[in-house]
């Protein structure tokens, strides 16, 4: 008891100004006078003025949190816009290269594309079948826009294919329109060259250029490219003939290897032929 009035005597001014306001509030408020009704306008109104600031504070960390939640709604949107199109566009690949499987005459191994060399002098790239899924060194490698290469090298598992744009590639060729046959081989670039054309035949702008009969490795009536230049230089008996790939090695994704095998009495002889030369 004696404390609780300890207390009172410290916090008695306190007390005493509590009480009067409010004592001074009752009267304000059963108070019906002109001035009176003013000053309890304008109180009412502050009151409310400050409540709407208050609640706008508590709004804006909402439209944060439903502004992140938006971002991560569009950002998941977007990934599945983009893997819906890239599944539309490996579908439209795989109808066309499932196109080529049903009206080719020969055996093919479909393979991917895992890896890619295309800034040297012997460019290659690397596919995810190898010697257990049949796959060996010089069977040649075609897409459904035409030629790309050949194997050149096996493992169980994997293979390395020699592309055109390749130094050392080589395959026997002709014009489509005439037959005039040539050796097609890189020109550099992205180009490729028909070589040993003789400046007599008939070989234009536009020209289909495709396999010819006349390769143990390649099957023939495979689309290589369009000749897109000729040009014939003073002395020499044989025309500088410029193809466009029909292949864009850049973009190269699925390819299919001919699996089968070369006619082996052919090949015998023609190497027997070579050694004897």
């Amino acid at each position: 008891m004696h404390r609780f009035l300890g207390l009172l005597g410290l916090f008695k001014e306190y007390l005493v100004l509590t009480f009067l306001i409010v004592i001074s509030l009752v009267l304000l408020s059963l108070n019906d006078n002109n001035q009176v009704r003013a000053i309890r306008s304008t109180a009412v109104g502050f009151v409310g003025f400050m409540q709407n600031a208050l609640a706008i504070i508590p709004n804006v960390v909402e439209l944060k949190k439903e502004n992140e939640v938006l971002r991560q709604l569009n950002v998941n949107l977007s990934n599945e816009v983009s893997l819906l199109r890239e599944a539309r566009l490996e579908n439209l690949r795989m109808r066309e290269m499932a196109g080529l499987k049903e009206h080719s005459t020969f055996k093919l191994t479909a393979g991917n594309v895992i890896g890619k060399s295309l800034l040297l002098l012997r460019n290659t790239i690397t596919l995810d079948i190898g010697e257990r899924d049949g796959i060996k060194a010089d069977m040649p490698v075609i897409s459904e826009t035409g030629l790309v290469g050949k194997v050149i090298a096996t493992s169980d598992h994997y293979s390395i294919a020699q592309l055109m744009q390749n130094k050392d590639f080589r395959a026997s060729a002709k014009i489509q329109r005439t037959r005039v046959d040539g050796i097609i081989a890189w020109g550099g670039g992205d180009v490729l060259r028909l070589k040993n054309v003789s400046k007599t035949e008939d070989v234009r702008p536009g020209d289909i250029v495709i396999t010819s009969e006349y390769s143990s490795v390649f099957p023939r009536e495979i689309k290589i490219g369009l000749v897109s230049k000729i040009e014939e230089k003073p002395g020499s008996l044989f025309k500088e003939v410029e193809v466009t790939p029909s292949v864009d090695f850049a973009s190269l994704e699925q390819v299919f290897v001919v699996t089968s095998a070369p006619d082996p009495e052919r090949t015998e002889i023609e190497k027997k032929a070579a050694r004897t030369k």
